[in-house]
C-alpha cells in the first residue's frame, strides 16, 4: 500500500499542467452575474457548516467596495467577488475555477453546496475535513471537473452513479471515508480517469468489470473493503496502469491470468484476500515490476521458478500462504530484491545455495516453513542484510562462519530448529545487532565473546540449548536491553551484578543453569524489571531486602534453589505483583501479613519450605488469587475461615503442615475452588459442602485422623463418626439439644411475627403478596410454584448449582421434561426493602427484552415464603466455570471464544440502544456469562440493572463485581452505558488469556507509559506471550480475529468514559468482516505495535 503523500504528489504535477495548460476563457456577458452567483453559494455553503475555529480562519466575504478606476467613486457599488477568497481561484473571466480546502477543519455536510453554481469549476479539493452524510447526485453538474478530493473525510452513503456524468474527471479521490454498497457500473464511463482512490471504505459487492473500460488508468487503489468475488479478467485491459492495489478485501477465486497483460505496472499488492489456486507463471511477465505483494491469502503449489525474470523487483512478499515445493534456484538472480518475504507456508528441502547471488537483500524472512538442510557459506555474500529470519525450521548443522560477515546485522532469528554448534563467536562485532534469538536448538560451547560489549541489544533469546560457560563473565551492561533468556542451558558462576545497570531491562530469565552464590543486591537498581526468573539453580543466601526497589516487579520466580531466611517485608512495597513462586527452598520464619496487601496476585507457591506459625488472616485480601500453595511447610493452628472471601481461587493445597481443627464450613460458599489437597494435617469434623471437597481423590484427604463425610471409602459418615472420647459425646448430644432449642424459639418468634404484621394488612394486599407469578411454559401460578418445590425437593442443597450476594441457583427438572434454572432469593430481614428492589429489577429487565444473547424469563413466583426466578437452564455454565477448568478451557477454541465475545457485545448493544430506555447492567463478568450447548453466550443476573432515564444524570449506589467495575465508579455514582463498555473490555481479555486480567491492562488503552502504570505489560512484550496457552495456535485469520478484539478491549478499558466505544459501535466492528492487519507475524507483534495500528482491514 503507498502512502497518501505519494497519492497526492504523483498527480499534482500533471494536473497542475492541465490546469495551466487551459485556454483562457472569453469573458461572456453576465461574468458579472455569474460571480455574485457563486459568491453566494460559497456563503451560503459556509453558513450551513458547523461554526468552528477552522471556519473562522476562512477569509469570505464580500469586499466593501470595488478598485475599477474608470468610473467615479459615486458609481462604485459593492460586489461580491469570491476570487480572493482563502482556497479559491478564478479562471480569465472571473468565474469560480478551483476550490482547494482540504485540511482545513471545516465540519458540516455538502447539502447546501449548490454544484449548479459553479459552472466553470475544474478543481475541487475537500480532503482532510470533518464532512458528513452523503455525496449529493446533484455533483454530476459540475461538468468541467476534471479533479476531485473528497478524501479523509466522514462521508458516507452509496457512491453517486451520477459521478460517472463528470466525464472531463482525471482524478476521483473517495478515500478514507465509510462509504458502503457496491462500487456503481456506470465508473467505467469515466474514460479520461487516471487515478481511482476508493481504498478504506465499507465498499462491499465484487469488482465491476466496467472498470476495464478505464484503459488511460495508472493508479487503482481499492485496498482495506470488504470487496468480494473474483478479481475480473477484464483488469487485464488497464494497459497504462503502473499501481494496482486490492489488499485487503475478501476477493476469492485464481488470480486471473490477463493481469499479466498490464505490462506498464510497477506495483501489484493482492495480499490479504482468500485467492486461491497457484501463482501464474505469466506473472513473470511484468518485467517493469518492482514490488509483488501475494501474502496472506491461500495460494498453494511452487513458487514459479520464472519468477526469477523479473529482474526489475525489489520486494516479493508471498509469506502466509500454502505454497509448498521447493525454493527455486531462479530467485537468485533476482538481484536487485532488498525484501524477500516466504516464510508462514510449507516449502521443504534446502535453502538454495544461490541466495547467496541477492547482494542487495536487506530483509530476508524464510521462517515457518519445513526447511531443512544447512546454512550455506554464501550467505556471507549478503553484505547488506539487516534483518535474517530463519526460525521454526528443520535446518540442522553448524552456523557457518561467514555469517560474520554481515556487518548490518540487526536482528537474527534462528530459534526452533536443529542446530549445533557454536553460535557465530563474531555475531555482534559491528555493534549493530539488537535482536538475537538462537533458543530451542542444540547449541554448545560458551556465549560469543561479542555479546559482552553488544551495547545495541534489545532482545536476547538463547534458552533450551546446551551453552557453557561463566554467566558472571560473559554479559556486560545493556543500555538499551529489554529481554534477556537464557534459561535451560548448562551455564555456572554467579548472577552478575551488571544486571543492575541494565536500565531499560524488563525480562530477566536465568532459569534452569546451575547458578550457585547468592543474588546480588544491586538487582533491585533494574527498576524496570516486570519479571525476574532465576528458578532451578543452586542460589543460596537470603532474598535480598533491595527487592523492595522492584516497583514494577509482575512475576517472580525464585523456586527449586537453597535461598533461606525470611520472606522480606519490603514485599509489601510490590504493588504489582502477580505471581510468587518461592517454592522448594529454605525459607523459615512466618509468613508475612504484608503478603495480603499484594492484591493483584493470582499465583502464591510458598510450598516445600520450613515456615512456621499460623496462616496470616491478612490472605483473605487477596481476592484475585486463583492458586495457592502452602504444602510441605511447617504450619499450624486453625485454618482461618476467613480464606472463604477468597472467591477467585481455584486451587488450594495446604497438604504435609500441622493444621488443626475443623475445615471452615463457609468453605462451602468457594464455587470456584475446583482442587483441594488438605492431607497429611491434623484436621478433624465434617467436609464443607462443596464439590473440590466431594470429588477429592482420596489422596488429598488422608494423613487426617478427624476428618468426615462422603467421599468414597476412605472418611466415615458423619453421622456415623464419633470420638472415642466420651466428652465428644456428651458436647454432641449437648449441642444438639441447644439446636433445637434455638430452632424452636425461632420457630415460635417468627410465627408470632408473622401473625402480627398479618393483622396490619387488608385482604386485598394479603392476596397480592401471597402468590404472584406468571408462566411460558404453560404452568399457572400454583402449578408452577408447586412444581418448582417439588423439582427442587423444597430447594435442597443438593440442587444448587450457584450461589450469589442476593440468591442461590438451584436446577430443576420439570415433569414436563423441561430444564429450568431457579435464582432463589435470600430472604434477609435487615436488607427486606434491596431484595425486593433486586427481584423487581430483574423481572422487569427481563420481561421488557427479547435477545438470543439474553437469558430468557419463563417465569416468575412471589410468595410469602419464596420468592424466585425461573429461567433458561445452560448445562455448560459459566464463563468463568469453563475458564477455570484447564480440560474444559480447552474446548473452548479460539473461534468459539471470538463468538462468546460478539455475542455478550450484540446483548449489550441491545440493551444499550434498542431498549427505551436504555439498560445497564451493571455486573458484567464472567460469571454472569452462560453458555448454552453450542456455546453460544447469555448474558445473566440482571438484579442490579438500571434503566436510565434520559433526561436526568443516573446517580446510584455503586453495584457489580470487583475486578470488572469501571473506574470512575470509585469517585462517582452516576451510572451511563460506559460502565458496562469497561466491564466488557475486562471479560475480552479474560476470555482471549484465559484467566482475569486484572486492572493493569487499562493503562496500556490510555497508551499510559510503563513509568505511571508498571504493571501493565510492557510496550515491548509479544501479544503471544498473554494469550491463553492451553488452546491450540492460533490461525492466520483466528490471529487477526484475536488481535482485534485485543485493540476493541483496550479502547474499552481507556480511563476516560468519554473516550471507550460505544456497544454499538463495538457490536457494528464485531458483525462486519474488518480485522486488523497485522503487518508481523503475530509472534512477532508486541503490544506498542498493536495500540498504533489505525483502523481495521477486512
Amino acid at each position: 500500500m503507498t502512502s497518501l503523500t505519494s497519492v497526492k504528489l504523483c498527480f499534482l504535477p500533471c494536473l497542475m499542467l492541465l490546469y495551466v495548460s487551459s485556454p483562457n476563457w472569453v469573458a461572456f456577458a453576465s461574468a458579472t452575474s455569474t460571480t455574485d452567483t457563486e459568491a453566494k453559494a460559497l456563503l451560503k455553503w459556509k453558513a450551513s457548516l458547523f461554526q468552528n475555529q477552522a471556519l473562522k480562519k476562512l477569509n469570505w466575504y464580500p469586499p466593501t467596495h470595488n478598485t475599477t478606476t474608470n468610473s467615479s467613486s459615486s458609481n462604485q457599488k459593492p460586489r461580491t467577488s469570491p476570487c480572493t477568497w482563502t482556497g479559491v481561484s478564478c479562471n480569465a473571466a472571473g468565474s469560480v475555477s478551483m476550490i482547494v480546502l482540504s485540511t482545513c477543519g471545516i465540519q458540516g455536510t455538502l447539502h447546501a453546496f449548490s454544484f449548479m453554481s459553479f459552472p466553470n469549476l475544474e478543481y475541487l479539493d475537500l480532503g482532510l475535513n470533518k464532512l458528513f452524510d452523503v455525496i449529493p447526485p446533484q455533483i454530476s453538474n459540475l461538468s468541467k471537473l476534471y479533479y476531485l478530493d473528497l478524501s479523509t473525510n466522514q462521508l458516507s452513503g452509496r457512491i453517486p452513479p451520477e459521478i460517472s456524468l463528470l466525464r472531463n474527471l482525471t482524478f476521483l479521490g473517495l478515500y478514507e471515508n465509510t462509504f458502503f454498497g457496491d462500487i456503481p457500473n456506470e465508473i467505467g464511463n469515466l474514460k479520461s480517469l487516471v487515478g481511482l482512490y476508493l481504498f478504506k471504505n465499507q465498499l462491499n459487492g465484487s469488482i465491476p468489470r466496467s472498470l476495464g473500460d478505464l484503459t488511460s488508468l495508472t493508479h487503482l487503489y481499492l485496498y482495506n473493503n470488504p470487496l468480494s468475488g473474483s478479481i475480473p479478467e477484464e483488469i487485464g485491459n488497464l494497459k497504462s496502469l503502473v499501481i494496482l492495489d486490492l489488499s485487503a478485501n475478501n476477493l476469492s477465486g485464481l488470480i486471473p491470468p490477463q493481469i499479466s497483460y498490464l505490462s506498464t505496472l510497477h506495483y501489484l499488492d493482492l495480499s490479504q484476500n482468500q485467492l486461491s489456486g497457484r501463482i501464474p507463471p505469466e506473472i513473470s511477465l511484468l518485467k517493469n515490476l518492482t514490488k509483488l505483494i501475494l501474502s496472506k491469502n491461500t495460494l498453494f503449489g511452487d513458487i514459479p521458478s520464472e519468477i526469477g525474470n523479473m529482474k526489475s523487483l525489489v520486494g516479493l512478499y508471498l509469506y502466509n500462504n500454502q505454497l509448498n515445493g521447493s525454493i527455486p534456484r531462479s530467485l537468485g538472480e533476482l538481484t536487485s530484491l532488498t525484501t524477500l518475504y516466504l516464510y508462514g507456508n510449507q516449502p521443504s528441502g534446502t535453502i538454495p545455495n544461490e541466495i547467496g547471488n541477492m547482494k542487495s537483500l536487506v530483509d530476508l524472512d524464510l521462517s515457518q516453513n519445513q526447511l531443512s538442510g544447512i546454512i550455506h557459506a554464501s550467505f556471507g555474500n549478503l553484505t547488506n542484510l539487516e534483518f535474517l529470519m530463519l526460525r521454526d525450521n528443520q535446518l540442522s548443522g553448524s552456523i557457518p562462519e561467514e555469517i560474520e560477515n554481515l556487518k548490518k546485522l540487526a536482528q537474527l532469528q534462528l530459534e526452533i530448529n536443529q542446530f549445533s554448534g557454536y553460535l557465530p563467536r563474531n555475531i555482534c562485532q559491528s555493534g549493530k545487532l539488537t535482536n538475537f534469538s538462537a533458543s530451542t536448538n542444540n547449541f554448545s560451547g560458551p556465549i560469543p565473546k561479542t555479546l559482552k560489549t553488544c551495547t545495541s541489544l534489545f532482545r536476547v533469546h538463547l534458552q533450551r540449548n546446551q551453552l557453557t560457560g561463566n554467566i558472571s563473565e560473559d554479559f556486560g551492561v545493556y543500555p538499551n536491553l529489554d529481554f534477556i533468556d537464557v534459561s535451560h542451558n548448562n551455564l555456572y558462576g554467579e548472577v552478575s551484578n551488571n544486571w543492575g545497570q541494565c536500565a531499560q531491562l524488563k525480562t530477566l530469565r536465568l532459569a534452569g543453569n546451575n547458578l550457585t552464590g547468592s543474588i546480588p543486591a544491586e538487582i533491585g537498581n533494574a527498576t524496570q524489571i516486570h519479571e525476574l526468573d532465576l528458578s532451578s539453580n543452586h542460589l543460596a543466601g537470603t532474598i535480598p531486602k533491595e527487592f523492595g526497589r522492584l516497583s514494577s516487579l509482575v512475576k517472580l520466580m525464585l523456586n527449586g534453589n537453597q535461598i533461606s531466611g525470611r520472606i522480606p517485608s519490603e514485599f509489601g512495597s510490590l504493588l504489582d505483583l502477580e505471581y510468587i513462586d518461592l517454592s522448594t527452598n529454605k525459607l523459615n520464619e512466618s509468613i508475612p501479613s504484608i503478603v495480603g496487601d499484594l492484591f493483584r496476585l493470582h499465583y502464591l507457591n510458598l510450598s516445600n519450605n520450613e515456615l512456621v506459625q499460623a496462616i496470616p488472616l491478612e490472605l483473605q485480601k487477596l481476592v484475585q488469587l486463583t492458586d495457592l500453595d502452602l504444602s510441605h511447610n511447617s504450619l499450624g493452628g486453625m485454618i482461618p475461615s476467613e480464606m472463604s472471601s477468597m472467591q477467585s481461587l481455584l486451587t488450594l493445597n495446604l497438604s504435609h503442615n500441622n493444621l488443626s481443627g475443623f475445615i471452615p464450613t463457609n468453605f462451602q460458599d468457594m464455587r470456584g475452588l475446583l482442587y483441594i489437597d488438605v492431607s497429611y494435617n491434623q484436621l478433624e469434623g465434617p467436609l464443607p459442602n462443596n464439590s473440590a471437597f466431594r470429588e477429592a481423590p482420596p489422596e488429598a484427604l488422608k494423613g487426617n485422623n478427624g476428618l468426615c463425610g462422603k467421599v468414597g471409602a476412605l472418611l466415615p459418615p458423619c453421622n456415623e463418626h464419633g470420638s472415642k472420647k466420651h466428652q465428644k459425646r456428651v458436647f454432641g448430644i449437648t449441642f444438639s439439644l441447644l439446636a433445637v432449642f434455638v430452632l424452636l424459639s425461632a420457630f415460635f418468634t417468627i410465627v408470632f411475627i408473622v401473625q402480627r404484621r398479618k393483622k396490619h394488612k387488608d385482604k386485598d394486599e394479603n392476596h397480592k403478596h401471597e402468590e404472584i407469578s406468571f408462566s411460558v411454559l404453560n404452568f399457572d401460578g400454583k402449578s408452577m410454584y408447586e412444581e418448582i418445590i417439588r423439582a427442587t425437593e423444597d430447594f435442597d442443597s443438593t440442587h444448587c448449582i450457584g450461589k450469589g450476594g442476593h440468591g442461590s441457583v438451584y436446577r430443576a427438572n420439570l415433569s414436563s421434561a423441561n430444564v429450568v434454572a431457579v435464582k432463589k432469593l435470600h430472604i434477609l430481614q435487615n436488607d427486606q426493602k434491596n431484595l425486593q428492589k433486586e427481584f423487581l429489577n430483574e423481572i422487569r429487565a427481563l420481561s421488557e427484552i427479547r435477545h438470543r444473547n439474553i437469558v430468557k424469563l419463563y417465569g416468575f413466583c412471589s410468595h410469602r415464603r419464596h420468592s424466585f426466578l425461573v429461567y433458561e437452564y445452560f448445562e455448560r455454565g459459566s464463563l468463568a466455570s469453563l475458564l477455570g477448568k484447564d480440560d474444559k478451557a480447552k474446548e473452548l477454541g479460539w473461534s468459539k471464544r471470538v463468538n462468546i465475545v460478539k455475542g455478550v457485545a450484540h446483548a449489550l448493544s441491545y440493551m444499550h440502544h434498542d431498549c427505551l430506555p436504555p439498560i445497564v447492567h451493571r455486573d458484567i463478568s464472567s460469571n454472569n456469562i452462560l453458555l448454552d450447548s453450542e456455546y453460544e453466550a447469555c448474558v445473566s443476573d440482571f438484579g442490579t440493572a438500571k434503566f436510565l432515564n434520559p433526561d436526568s444524570t443516573n446517580w446510584t449506589a455503586a453495584a457489580g463485581t470487583y475486578g470488572y467495575m469501571a473506574p470512575e465508579l470509585a469517585y462517582t455514582m452516576e451510572v451511563t452505558e460506559k460502565c458496562d463498555v469497561y466491564s466488557f473490555g475486562v471479560v475480552t481479555l479474560e476470555i482471549i488469556m484465559g484467566r482475569h486480567p486484572g486492572d493493569v491492562f487499562s493503562s496500556l488503552s490510555s497508551g499510559a507509559s510503563s513509568s505511571s502504570s508498571s504493571a501493565s505489560p510492557t510496550p515491548e512484550m509479544p501479544i503471544l506471550d498473554v494469550l491463553d496457552q492451553r488452546i491450540s495456535p492460533l490461525t492466520k485469520r483466528e490471529a487477526e480475529e484475536v488481535v482485534s478484539l485485543v485493540k476493541i478491549a483496550f479502547a474499552s478499558l481507556n480511563p476516560s468514559p468519554q473516550c471507550r466505544p460505544t456497544m454499538k459501535k463495538v457490536s457494528q466492528l464485531l458483525s462486519s468482516t474488518q480485522r486488523l492487519h497485522l503487518s508481523e507475524p503475530l509472534h512477532m507483534t508486541t503490544f506498542s505495535e498493536l495500540l498504533a495500528l489505525d483502523g481495521f482491514t477486512t
